[in-house]
């Protein structure tokens, strides 16, 4: 699934594909993936101007200029496309916009969806994310005072939309291996200096993901060579049975409640 990286990638993208672009056409394939009927999207977005791209967690949302809002999680298995006719992936689009001759591909929204909102509505369905973790005004004080009475297991309290919002099972194990800690460490066990360790590998770890390019398996459009850099760049993540790039042992996979894990056994502690 998509996480903060990944996103964030897609929106810089998208501003400098289709920001001040009129959306020519809709097509809505799957009824599923929006949340009002096709000729109410249809009418309430086509002809209007995609005045920008914001990100908030795992969510992107395209600010319309009638004041609308398309909000999209793409969820597990989501992904788009920008280009021609002739260049559309061979793959089952359930959503499209078009520019002209140029088209937004929706593809993979089994799970996903992209739903007509008023800014207020939005709002609303955002309002329980929790805090941006790479928002300039989210420092490091900030950070230790807000994790000061909170309890958990660290890979799940990373995961949790509810505590930070946008990490997820990736840069959950990157995160906890850069700061050298073991993913089932409770957060209420965890030493002042382990704490500012791990402020500092969110930091890092989502800001080089975010620059490199996510890990993504699909391009964005021709010629993407960016999106999905970071998939050679991840220590534990997917890696089992490889060397530790500090300590050479063995990076082990396991499950906390359910959630696939990754981390060395050796160097994180």
């Amino acid at each position: 699934m998509p996480e903060l990286p990944e996103m964030e990638n897609y929106k810089r993208n998208l501003n400098q594909l289709i920001q001040g672009k009129v959306i020519s056409n809709v097509i809505v394939n799957r009824e599923k993936s929006i949340n009002v009927d096709p000729q109410t999207f249809i009418q309430a977005v086509q002809g209007n101007t995609v005045s920008l791209v914001q990100r908030r967690a795992k969510h992107l949302l395209f600010r319309l200029s009638n004041g609308k809002v398309l909000l999209l999680h793409l969820m597990l298995g989501g992904w788009m496309f920008y280009s021609e006719e002739k260049d559309k992936p061979k793959r089952t689009v359930q959503i499209q916009l078009s520019f002209g001759n140029m088209h937004l591909y929706f593809i993979g929204l089994r799970l996903g969806y992209l739903h007509l909102y008023t800014n207020a509505e939005a709002e609303a369905e955002l309002a329980d994310l929790g805090p941006e973790p790479l928002d300039l005004s989210f420092t490091k004080e900030d950070f230790l005072a807000y994790i000061e009475k909170k309890r958990g297991t660290l890979k799940l309290k990373l995961v949790d939309q509810h505590f930070l919002s946008g990490i997820g099972n990736c840069y959950s194990d990157e995160i906890c291996y850069h700061a050298k800690l073991l993913p089932e460490r409770k957060l209420e066990d965890l030493t002042s200096e382990e704490k500012t360790a791990l402020y500092t590998a969110i930091q890092t770890v989502l800001k080089e993901a975010t620059d490199i390019g996510g890990y993504m398996e699909h391009p964005l459009f021709i010629n993407d060579n960016k999106t999905g850099a970071y998939n050679d760049h991840c220590r534990v993540y997917d890696c089992e049975g490889q060397p530790c790039q500090r300590c050479g042992t063995k990076i082990v996979q396991t499950e906390i409640s359910s959630k696939k894990t990754f981390y060395c056994p050796n160097c994180q502690h």
